[in-house]
């Protein structure tokens, strides 16, 4: 069953070298977190995995990747810097600042008194400067989103693609905020990465792409090992809903913590693109923010049957790449009692994600047979299946097997002394390995030069 505490993950992420507190030696800096080789991996599998579902995949949508300090007059006009808030009061017994709808009957979280300022508003962004003077003029923000670029490029990509309606623009990256009470380990945090698309469709077809865009990412999270029974649709009522969204759904899923949004999707109406265009009361624009005289650009396209302009309505699936991490690891994690009696801690990654896809272990690590002929394998390996492959040589074959299980490596395999010089009453060894398997423990014997198809296709089809 799926980690019941998040303890369970902070520990074997700790462990097994998935993700560290940042700055740990000096004590950390709350909100933020490193991923170490095994949480790289998963990240990165993650994160490549769905690029290439969402952009090699389909005909419809195009990538992108813009920068992390953003234009002040772009957050101006997107409505950030006046709207991007958070209510915020401090406790006046402990002066610690949380967020006001953290607070429960009253009471401080950290220490429970009962005396409480005002709520106030709090801006989420990250100021920067740019330049060597430090003034208004030179004031930036490191992004809160990694939507804005997209919309501010929206032009660009339109010019140089020459895509037609509708079709999307996807991009993965870093985003930052100043989160008032980061919390529940990586699920809520001021550093985190966000895999977006924001899909452009015509107006008064917006509503069937919303339906089709929710119904597509559940599915795909499904894909990625969540159960179906985790994974719970919430429609925002009108009351919740951002300034510039007509309908938003989130895809939620249950965490340790509890039920919680591991993504959205929105339907943003012509709200971005109009926000960020010239001659506003040209298209009838009602979602602005400012009246807009400083774009440059018309973000609009042209009805080919009408050959009148208008601005596109968008539809955003947003999720955040942390807490997909967070959510695999969850539903992963199992705790097994084995027929001896023993504990057995498994990740059961589905094998695309897995940080490493096989590991080669020769049974005896003073064996320089069984070493030379394990690190051959390797090579074989390594150039057949995609991701990493790894020698273990440790020389305790238990050891390495628990080490593995922890991971979520889906394969290992040993190289024994039958491989190199099979008994007369086993020939049929000579030449073969031990296949284990993560989830089942079940070992098979399989030729040495039939191994790379094998894996392929048992475990890296997806």
């Amino acid at each position: 069953m799926p980690a019941t505490s998040m303890e369970q993950l902070v520990a074997l992420c700790k462990r097994r070298g998935f993700i560290f507190g940042s700055s740990s030696i000096y004590g950390g800096l709350q909100g933020f977190y490193d991923y170490g080789p095994m949480g790289v991996e998963l990240k990165n599998q993650l994160k490549n995995t769905w690029w290439k579902d969402m952009v090699y995949a389909r005909d419809d949508i195009e990538g992108i990747d813009t920068n992390l300090i953003t234009n002040r007059v772009v957050l101006q006009h997107s409505g950030h810097e006046d709207t991007f808030t958070d209510p915020m009061i401090d406790c006046r017994a402990c002066k610690a600042r949380i967020r006001a709808d953290f607070i429960e009957n009253a009471k401080c979280i950290a220490c429970g008194s009962e005396d409480l300022t005002e709520p106030r508003p709090f801006n989420l962004m990250f100021r920067t400067q740019v330049g060597p003077v430090v003034d208004d003029e030179a004031l930036a923000y490191l992004r809160p989103e990694t939507a804005q670029g997209i919309f501010t490029n929206f032009k660009n990509v339109m010019d140089s693609t020459v895509p037609k309606l509708p079709f999307g623009i996807a991009q993965m990256g870093k985003a930052f905020r100043n989160e008032i009470t980061p919390r529940n380990f990586i699920f809520r945090v001021r550093e985190f990465e966000q895999m977006e698309v924001e899909f452009f469709v015509k107006p008064g077809e917006d509503d069937k792409w919303h339906d089709y865009w929710v119904q597509q990412r559940h599915d795909w999270w499904l894909k990625q090992g969540l159960s179906k029974d985790n994974l719970v649709l919430e429609a925002q009522d009108k009351d919740e809903l951002a300034h510039y969204s007509k309908a938003t759904v989130d895809i939620c899923y249950r965490f340790p913590h509890g039920l919680e949004e591991l993504e959205g999707v929105a339907n943003r109406t012509d709200y971005d693109l109009g926000s960020h265009t010239k001659n506003q009361d040209e298209f009838g624009i009602t979602a602005k923010v400012l009246p807009n005289t400083d774009s440059t650009a018309k973000l609009a396209v042209q009805d080919i049957d009408t050959k009148k302009w208008f601005v596109p309505y968008v539809i955003e699936p947003s999720a955040g790449v942390d807490r997909g991490v967070l959510a695999v690891l969850a539903e992963a994690y199992t705790e097994e009692t084995l027929e001896n009696g023993e504990t057995r801690t498994v990740l059961k990654l589905k094998p695309h994600l897995s940080p490493i896809k096989v590991a080669v272990i020769p049974l005896a690590k003073n064996k320089p047979e069984l070493v030379a002929l394990a690190k051959e394998i390797t090579q074989i390996l390594r150039g057949s299946i995609a991701g990493r492959v790894v020698l273990e040589n440790s020389g305790n074959i238990g050891k390495n097997y628990r080490r593995h299980d922890e991971i979520g490596t889906p394969v290992c395999i040993t190289v024994d002394f039958d491989t190199i010089a099979a008994a007369d009453s086993k020939p049929e060894f000579k030449d073969t390995v031990t296949v284990r398997d993560r989830d089942t423990l079940k070992q098979d014997r399989v030729a040495i030069d039939e191994l790379p198809n094998y894996l392929r296709e048992k475990y890296f089809i997806y």
